[in-house]
């Protein structure tokens, strides 16, 4: 089976082991009993990072729309298989990221502006 990666298994291999290693540093204040969790999220997000590059390269190689042939005389365009891949993928990898950023601890806002009572305002409206 041919493969249309740009990259080869031990090239991506590299950049999705690098891309895990950047995501641990960005979610590396998460809570201990959270971690578990987030390292198997890391692990696909950096895989779906990676893949998505990949995917980009190869769209812009080759375009957004590929030819098809159904019988002999049947010939029309289509969606690249890259694209619909692509947009499955960008709604996962987005998905994977809100869960890992879930998970993070909260972080309060400042409390020492002056409350200008824009809160109150738009927490009291009946629309």
């Amino acid at each position: 089976m041919e493969s249309n990666s740009n990259y080869s298994q031990e090239e991506k291999q590299k950049l999705v082991k690098k891309e895990m290693l950047r995501l641990k540093r960005i979610f590396k204040d998460m809570e201990k009993d959270k971690w578990d969790t987030a390292l198997s999220l890391i692990k696909n997000a950096a895989f779906m990072t990676v893949t998505l590059e990949d995917l980009q390269e190869t769209i812009n190689r080759e375009g957004a729309v590929s030819e098809y042939q159904n019988g002999e005389n049947q010939w029309g365009t289509k969606k690249s298989p890259e694209v619909e891949i692509y947009n499955t993928m960008i709604k996962n990898h987005m998905t994977i990221i809100k869960q890992l950023s879930d998970l993070l601890p909260k972080i309060p806002l400042k409390t020492n502006d002056k409350d200008d009572g824009f809160d109150a305002f738009v927490g009291d409206r009946s629309d």
